[in-house]
């Protein structure tokens, strides 16, 4: 950090260890949250009375093994293309992953964008390409832009299979099961970004909890954790946004149309937490005929979870990755056990590499 910025932070976490009477416990609901709180060593900034918590805001990590089956078992079959971010390739599935998919000789390819697998499509006319559509509200426009683009240039090989999620479903359904107790959520600033504040609406009205929408830089942070504390203290939740350079209460409206235009909300599968109704995204009637689940039918198999792993338990705010028996004993980068080791934004993988090794 620059002297000025070093200086803020600083007056920051003081204004935090006053403020801070009463224990409260504080969510960061994204994983880039969580690599950059670890990684700047803030928790070493903070009174006693602030406990951060890791959220379920890592989308690789979300993503349920069910899921992770299904799409090796697209892999595997004759002429298709998959096209994946980089992360998701070394996720464990029940029996394999896709890293092992390609190793068998499977078409498994890394992208870095929606429009580069759109491309490997009109490159390959007489193959299958499938996206992997994952991730939160960050994600899921770009991937329908290329869908609209497939639709425009009538590109009928090129298929997506949508896995994306919702971040007030997942919110509201962990403050509904109680099993943690949350006093304020550091909101997601990537998502935030294309959702707007307004959606978040609902926890403080609702629940009593308040939120601050921040981004990734230390002094973003700070900003954040100081709102929270103070609202708590004062008993005054409310959304306040401290990354007004890239974030609006309403959102980005044309990114939220294209969306809108795509898709719609359905039941998804969430790692570690299972069904939660309305927090997926699947193709609407009129995009269907690029919905590789539909035009593909892959094998559903009987997932099941790494023998060990408590990934899910970690998602959902329960356990650190201190309380796994397997954390840097058996699951280190170069050998995950689950995603939250294999993810750069997985809360093992970044407790592995700064060095937390307690909660």
């Amino acid at each position: 950090m620059k002297t000025a910025e070093v200086e803020i932070a600083q007056k920051l976490a003081a204004g935090i260890r006053k403020k801070a009477v009463h224990p409260v416990n504080l969510m960061e609901f994204c994983g880039g949250h969580t690599v950059a709180i670890l990684k700047q060593g803030l928790k070493q900034l903070l009174p006693p009375s602030v406990h951060l918590l890791s959220g379920p805001g890592c989308p690789v990590c979300v993503t349920a093994t069910r899921d992770i089956d299904k799409i090796i078992s697209l892999s595997k079959q004759p002429g298709v293309i998959i096209a994946t971010f980089g992360d998701l390739i070394r996720v464990p599935g029940s029996r394999s992953s896709l890293q092992q998919s390609r190793a068998d000789g499977n078409d498994v390819r890394i992208v870095y964008s929606a429009l580069e697998a759109l491309d490997i499509a009109r490159q390959n006319p007489s193959r299958s390409v499938v996206m992997v559509g994952i991730g939160f509200e960050t994600t899921a426009p770009t991937i329908a832009v290329s869908i609209l683009q497939a639709k425009r240039e009538n590109i009928r090989n090129y298929l997506v299979l949508s896995l994306h999620k919702t971040t007030s479903s997942v919110i509201k359904a962990l403050l509904d099961s109680g099993e943690t107790e949350i006093n304020g959520i550091i909101c997601p600033g990537h998502v935030s970004a294309i959702i707007g504040s307004e959606p978040y609406s609902f926890i403080p009205r609702d629940y009593h909890i308040g939120c601050a929408v921040t981004g990734f830089e230390p002094v973003d942070i700070l900003s954040g954790i100081y709102m929270l504390v103070k609202q708590f203290e004062e008993n005054q939740p409310r959304v306040e946004i401290t990354y007004r350079r890239a974030v609006r209460p309403e959102g980005n409206l044309q990114a939220l149309d294209i969306m809108q235009q795509v898709f719609e909300p359905s039941t998804a599968w969430w790692r570690g937490i299972g069904e939660i109704p309305a927090s997926g995204l699947v193709l609407k009637t009129e995009y269907q005929d690029f919905d590789a689940e539909k035009r593909l039918n892959p094998e559903v198999i009987d997932s099941r979870e790494p023998p060990g792993c408590i990934c899910g338990d970690i998602l959902r705010a329960v356990k650190t990755p201190a309380d796994c028996a397997l954390f840097e004993a058996v699951c280190t980068p170069e050998h995950p056990v689950g995603p939250c080791m294999v993810s750069a934004e997985g809360a093992c993988s970044a407790y592995h590499l700064y060095g937390e090794k307690i909660g």
